[in-house]
């Protein structure tokens, strides 16, 4: 049965309908045509000023996480800066509409934004189920594949935006956590090992694997019985407009609500948008509380909510929990609160040698707020606190292409990886070894980089075993390994600075027909790496900066120069 939302506190405006209809879907278009524009003037100011970094971060994030850096600050200062600028806009517009045509808005050029609170509907409506009708279809299926059906079910009826595809390519069980870094050294870098326990797991070197994070237990008992919702009870979800209804079979397996929680919202990580709190204050019984939100979502009070929200990165559930008396339909919750999204890690293994196994380097993510609260990433954060030998739940994934396409082994590779950018690499020199046993391959340089040899020198022995006489990161098969510590000397040293020593070598590869492949950080590291190896190109052929500029575009459209960049 759909259990209606309350709308008792919202405050309708009594006056010509027509009139009302056709002011909402005025200011509608508005937006859409304002935001749109803004975003527009955004992705050319962002291409023009990083021109080569620019086409590989519109591709989603592949590697160790969403790291909390620079990059997400710019994104909400992009959403900050658009809401300063509309609201003005849009008030100076109504008082505009108002002098030229007072029959317009009858009630004044301020009457959309005074404290009268005007929402639609919820875009989505749910339907409860009897636990009577739902128990004999679950009990034909076994433990595997109701975990699969109830994924795949939950995420196909969720308003966001997921993974291409609803059901996981497979489930994953870790099956090695070691550190990487040096206790202390104030990093987290751990290594993991996965074996796939439903089916034999296929994938090449560069792809990348989608896990889907697990969500503390106690955050989503405490989001459940904060909102006064039934965990036990059987739903399902479906489009509240009648012409993008899902197909009948949609209600053939109903989720349990805390594993469609579990799933498919994030309670416990993401920020809500300032709509979340529009809708809040529509359902909050407090006065003080009502007026509390309605002061946020107000232009008056839009940097206080930054500074509440964005800037601490305030959760679902704590935002729920600031305001006691706000009593939110589950609609609405499943509407606004942010999804859960796969996060997506370069693979660091080769198949061919690790057969139905996938390794993943990921750094913990981790930082302080400007109000010195603790925070961690969802995924890296539940990923080091599984225990391989303990674990019993079994890891959703799904299997992407990346960036980097697999080389063939006749293919000479430079290779740049600094910090966790070497993670693909791992498994690029597992593959190009294994293929030297069964013949002729080209050679491999890689230029790896970190701050201390001694905290975060990542994968040491791997790399200085391959490096040794005869293998394939070897001087004596034309390749090499060099590493850039940029914290263990005065002067700071990075890879830029070790391919600038290799200067010749670079370019002879180079000359030969070699692919770069470069991996890591998007603040400046794509950048510096692409200018070094103008200025090698400009000084080793001497050629002006210019020519050698467009023989780098060129060595790009060749599909021979390849960027994996994440933030």
């Amino acid at each position: 049965m759909l259990r209606p939302a309350n709308f008792s506190d919202v405050n309708l405006l009594w006056f010509d309908p027509f009139k009302i209809l056709f002011i909402i879907i005025l200011k509608k278009a508005l937006i859409y045509v304002a935001y749109s524009t803004f975003m527009f003037i955004i992705i050319f100011v962002i291409y023009w000023r990083f021109s080569l970094v620019m086409p590989f971060m519109l591709c989603k994030s592949v590697c160790f996480g969403y790291v909390f850096k620079e990059s997400l600050a710019v994104a909400y200062n992009f959403i900050h800066r658009y809401e300063g600028a509309l609201d003005p806009w849009m008030s100076a517009l109504w008082k505009m509409l108002y002098k030229k045509n007072p029959k317009l808005l009858p009630s004044g050029p301020d009457f959309l934004t005074s404290d009268a609170t005007l929402i639609d509907l919820p875009k989505i409506q749910i339907l409860y189920h009897d636990v009577d009708e739902v128990k004999p279809q679950l009990s034909t299926s076994t433990d595997l594949k109701y975990l699969e059906m109830q994924i795949e079910r939950a995420r196909s009826m969720t308003p966001g935006k997921y993974s291409a595809k609803n059901r996981p390519d497979c489930f994953l069980k870790m099956t090695k956590n070691c550190p990487l870094s040096r206790a202390g050294s104030g990093k987290d870098v751990r290594h993991f090992e996965f074996e796939a326990v439903s089916c034999l797991i296929e994938y090449e070197v560069g792809d990348v694997l989608e896990v889907l994070p697990g969500q503390s237990p106690a955050a989503v008992d405490a989001f459940i019985k904060r909102c006064n919702l039934n965990p036990e009870s059987y739903i399902t979800v479906e489009p509240r407009d009648k012409e993008n209804k899902l197909s009948a079979s949609s209600l053939l397996f109903p989720v349990k609500l805390k594993t469609f929680v579990e799933l498919t919202m994030d309670v416990a990580s993401a920020s809500p948008r300032r709509y979340f709190f529009e809708v809040m204050s529509v359902f909050a019984n407090a006065e003080h509380e009502k007026e509390r939100l309605q002061y946020f979502v107000s232009p008056e009070g839009r940097d206080d909510l930054y500074q509440y929200n964005q800037k601490e990165r305030r959760t679902v559930l704590e935002v729920l929990e600031d305001f006691p008396s706000v009593q939110m339909p589950f609609e609405w919750l499943v509407q606004l609160v942010p999804p859960l999204k796969t996060r997506a890690f370069s693979i660091s293994s080769s198949p061919s040698v690790h057969p139905n196994e996938v390794h993943l380097t990921v750094s913990v993510v981790s930082w302080t707020t400007p109000y010195k609260r603790k925070r961690m990433g969802l995924c890296s954060s539940w990923l080091a606190s599984l225990d391989p030998q303990q674990q019993r739940s079994l890891i959703p994934a799904w299997i992407t292409k990346g960036s980097l396409p697999p080389p063939p082994p006749s293919l000479p590779l430079i290779l740049i990886g600094p910090g966790t950018g070497c993670a693909p690499f791992r498994g690029f020199v597992e593959e190009r070894a294994l293929q030297s046993k069964s013949g002729p391959t080209a050679p491999i340089v890689f230029f790896f980089g970190c701050r201390n040899e001694n905290n975060d020198f990542l994968y040491k022995d791997f790399w200085l075993s391959h490096s040794q006489q005869g293998r394939v990161l070897s001087e004596s098969k034309g390749g090499g390994f060099y590493v850039a510590f940029s914290r263990d000397q005065p002067q700071k040293v990075y890879v830029q600075h070790k391919m600038r020593e290799q200067s010749m070598k670079i370019w002879s590869m180079l000359a030969q027909g070699a692919a770069v492949y470069v991996a890591g950080s998007s603040n400046k590291m794509p950048s510096d790496v692409f200018s070094t190896f103008e200025e090698i190109v400009s000084t080793e052929n001497q050629v002006p900066r210019e020519t050698a500029l467009k023989w780098l575009r060129a060595l790009e459209k060749a599909g021979k120069y390849h960027v994996e960049a994440w933030s």
